[in-house]
């Protein structure tokens, strides 16, 4: 029954933690009181305040603290706020339902708008000292002049004079409609008039204008207007309106001048009104000078396929970007036609295409430009021009008619070939590509030549007519250079190549070498030959031309040396023989597989060593000296061939590297590096230094006092990458400690000293405090039943507990000297835990003749 009504009363508790609804409605909006309403105070029922409230309508009233400001809700209506507690209540909400009242705002007494604005928002009507109106409430004409659209007046509908508009807001709930009436009075705009343009031509005779009145170009204006303008000075004051147009293309050139005229109105509601003359005066285009480019000229076979394109380009006149319009006419040996396109100038230059059907046949066109205009002009100026330019359209070259002389060549050079005969070839210079057959072969070779009255002359390169016998020239194809046209050919030739001695297995032998050594050069592969002229030259990292050797050749073997003064350069260089010439007899053989390439290796620069101090506890081997890697090489003296391994230990004493190139073997000469080896002796620690007594809670300086160091011991957590621990640190029984000194003598540290602590040198057997009870109910606050400082002085201690029907409950000692009120004997607790009660301990100090003591305590959880 106790239960039951616990039960009830708690679950009644939690229904009032937010309170209970309400509604609530407010009429009077500009009553200070509706700027801070207290929600809170609202509810029914009794909330407990501390939680949050909602604007569930987002109505822009609910401030942060819970109150709300009616006044800066928009619009009226029924809006809803719900409160949430915090209390952890199981129905926790509750919400206030607030009826806003509409509020139509405190009119001005009297506004004013222009007859031209058809934009006037009647809310400009409203006092501004005064809370802004609602917006959803609706407007009338109260007049019925029309022109009302919402809360926007077309002022140009209702006519001059005063009307009435009423703004209500219709009523809601228990809270009535309210209206307020804006009086509008609309006055007239002025009127400048509809203002026209004069057009001129800078070549008119511009002194006929030189007392221009702008009114007369003026429709529908007010008078007593004032005239205005920017840039051309000609008004002398804001009643002038007379203008000398000559003056105006004098100083400023042709263009577009405006003078505005403005009419000011009789009221200050309305606007400023302007209309604008404009005088425009266009310039005479001038293209003395200009020049007419036709693309391009071509060749008779491309008559049915060419596309042509005309460029002008301007004189000595500039002449304006902008869209033109371009009349021209073509004349041929068939006559004369005329076109006319559109097209743009930019920075000077004009573009367009002219149609092929104007030219299909060879010959020559003149093309000229006969008007130019802008598209954007008025029409105020001629534009006649005449720009000419041919095109022509080439017939293709012919020669099949034509004869070629060729005399025998020694295989190895060149032949020279005579053009000569009937063609039509006019004096120029011409492309030819031809083939060879028979004994020597090649497809598709260019020459050019120059013919001169008919005849002309070109050769065959000897590369190509490398193999002795009858050979045939054929000519396929003739360019014209000069016109660009091409036509095909089967003139043909057969000549003669003499043979030469066979050099096909001559084989070149260089070896790389080092810089500053000469290079010794063999040749084998030369057959029968037995004395020679050697032709050859270097390129690439050394060059050499025009080098010319004789040589005695036994059994096709011969050698020579180049000296080291013409391979002075390192990198890769070429070894090309250009020819060999048989002194016995016979003709020049050129040698197509005569290129070598080898490469004068750099020899690696003297190594830059230091001098470095290192502490011997850092055990630097060679492999730390600097500098390292694999191409360097480290010696125990200068004329030492055993390199040091790179995990040798340093000594102190001198060491001697060099560079090794293991490409090439190139190595450099040897620099010293001295080395020092510091050290620093590790500290020592006091006989039974380690032993300290817990009681007296001994920390790191008192460990430093047992050694005997340099006087910077610092003591660390590991021997290598440890954490320091400062000096205050008690020491723990157990803990490991490493000492490692310094000299900031020589900068070194030493080697750690490792000690392990013992607290348990107690010699005093003090009286201690034994507790007699704690209370394990985790508040961190007598948790566990433990006998303070007992580690110290019997550090071989054992205890061990009971409860009151003798069974053991808890065995503990130095490394367990704590006892939770726990127990792993089901039989002897409930869920491991020992209930409430006294319970029995057995203490057994190990030390001495010191008898066990007993004693009982309290558990209470």
């Amino acid at each position: 029954m106790l239960i039951l009504i616990l039960f009830y009363f708690t679950t009644n508790i939690h229904a009032q933690c937010a309170g209970e609804d309400n509604a609530i409605t407010v009429c009077n909006i500009t009553d200070i009181s509706s700027q801070s309403i207290n929600l809170f105070n609202e509810l029914k029922g009794t909330p407990i305040a501390g939680g949050t409230w909602t604007d569930n309508k987002f109505s822009g009233g609910l401030e942060t603290n819970g109150s709300l400001n009616v006044q800066l809700i928009k619009n009226s209506g029924i809006y809803t706020y719900t409160y949430t507690s915090n209390q952890g209540c199981g129905i926790n909400t509750a919400t206030i339902s607030v009826t806003v009242g509409g509020y139509s705002g405190v009119s001005s007494p009297d506004i004013s708008a222009c007859d031209d604005n058809s934009n006037f928002n009647l809310f400009q009507g409203f006092n501004g000292n005064f809370l802004s109106p609602q917006s959803n409430g609706n407007w009338t004409d109260d007049d019925g002049k029309g022109g009302l659209f919402g809360s926007v007046l077309n002022a140009s509908v209702p006519g001059l004079g005063k009307h009435s508009y009423t703004y209500t807001m219709p009523a809601i709930g228990t809270c009535p409609a309210q209206s307020s009436t804006v009086n509008v009075t609309i006055f007239r705009a002025p009127k400048p008039g509809i203002g026209d343009f004069l057009l001129l031509c800078s070549s008119d005779n511009l002194a006929l204008y030189s007392d221009f009145d702008l009114t007369t170009k003026l429709t529908g204006a007010d008078p007593e207007g004032e005239w205005s303008e920017s840039g051309t000075a000609e008004l002398s004051n804001a009643k002038d309106s007379k203008i000398n147009v000559q003056n105006i293309y004098n100083n400023f050139g042709a263009g577009t001048y405006k003078f505005t005229y403005t009419v000011f109105p009789t009221n200050p509601i309305c606007t400023i009104k302007k209309a604008i003359v404009t005088i425009i005066i266009e310039e005479q285009l001038d293209f003395t000078g200009a020049k007419l480019e036709v693309n391009a000229d071509i060749c008779e076979n491309k008559i049915t396929t060419a596309t042509y394109n005309a460029v002008i380009t301007k004189g000595i006149k500039n002449v304006p970007d902008g869209h033109y319009s371009v009349q021209y006419s073509i004349l041929s040996a068939s006559g004369i036609t005329s076109n006319t396109v559109e097209s743009y100038f930019t920075n000077g230059v004009l573009s367009f295409p002219i149609g092929s059907i104007n030219f299909q046949q060879v010959g020559d066109y003149t093309v000229t430009i006969n008007n130019i205009a802008s598209v954007t002009s008025l029409g105020a100026c001629p534009t006649n021009v005449s720009i000419p330019d041919v095109l022509h359209i080439y017939p293709l070259p012919k020669i099949d008619l034509a004869t070629l002389t060729i005399d025998p060549v020694c295989k190895g050079t060149e032949a020279l070939v005579t053009f000569s005969g009937t063609s039509n070839l006019e004096d120029g210079n011409y492309s030819i590509n031809y083939n060879l057959y028979g004994k020597n072969t090649a497809t598709n070779q260019q020459v050019v030549f120059t013919i001169t009255g008919g005849i002309a002359t070109f050769t065959i390169p000897s590369s190509i007519i490398s193999i002795d016998g009858n050979s045939t020239i054929t000519i396929t194809q003739i360019t014209n250079l000069t016109t660009g046209c091409t036509n095909s050919s089967n003139l043909s030739k057969n000549f003669i190549v003499k043979s030469l001695t066979d050099l096909s297995t001559l084989a070149i032998d260089i070896t790389n070498v080092c810089e500053g050594k000469a290079l010794p050069v063999k040749l084998s592969g030369l057959g029968l030959l037995t004395n020679i002229t050697l032709n050859y030259r270097l390129t690439g990292a050394n060059t050499i031309t025009n080098q010319t050797i004789v040589l005695t050749v036994v059994s096709g073997n011969t050698s020579f040396t180049i000296p080291p003064s013409s391979v002075i350069n390192s990198g890769n260089t070429s070894f090309i023989i250009d020819d060999i010439i048989d002194n016995t007899g016979g003709c020049r053989t050129s040698i197509s597989n005569g290129t070598k390439n080898f490469t004068i290796n750099t020899l690696p620069s003297i190594p830059i060593t230091t001098n470095p101090k290192y502490c011997k506890n850092e055990m630097k081997t060679v492999g730390d000296l600097i500098p390292n890697g694999t191409q360097y090489q480290w010696f125990s003296s200068v004329v030492s061939t055993v390199v040091l391994n790179a995990s040798t230990l340093l000594s102190t004493g001198s060491y001697f590297v060099k560079e090794v190139n293991s490409l090439t073997g190139c190595e450099s000469g040897r620099a010293e590096s001295q080395v020092e080896i510091k050290e620093l002796a590790m500290p020592t620690l006091n006989t039974d230094g380690q032993n300290f007594c817990g009681l007296n809670k001994p920390t790191i300086l008192d460990l430093t006092a047992n050694t005997i160091n340099n006087g910077d011991l610092k003591w660390y957590d590991a021997a290598i990458h440890g954490n320091e621990i400062s000096s205050t640190t008690e020491l723990i029984d157990g803990g490991t400690y490493y000492g490692i000194d310094f000299s900031s003598t020589i900068n070194c540290f030493s080697d750690a000293l490792v000690v392990t602590v013992s607290l348990s040198n107690c010699n005093e057997t003090p009286e201690f405090f034994i507790p007699d009870g704690f209370s394990p109910n985790g508040d961190t606050v007598n948790n566990t039943f433990r006998i303070p400082n007992i580690e110290y002085i019997y550090p071989n201690f054992t205890f061990e507990i009971f409860n009151r029907y003798g069974n053991s409950m808890f065995h503990g000692n130095k490394q367990k000297p704590e006892w939770d009120g726990k127990t792993s004997d089901a039989s002897l607790a409930i869920d491991g835990y020992a209930p409430n009660g006294v319970y029995f301990y057995v203490i057994n100090f190990n030390k001495g003749n010191k008898m066990p003591k007993q004693g009982r305590l309290y558990l209470n959880r």
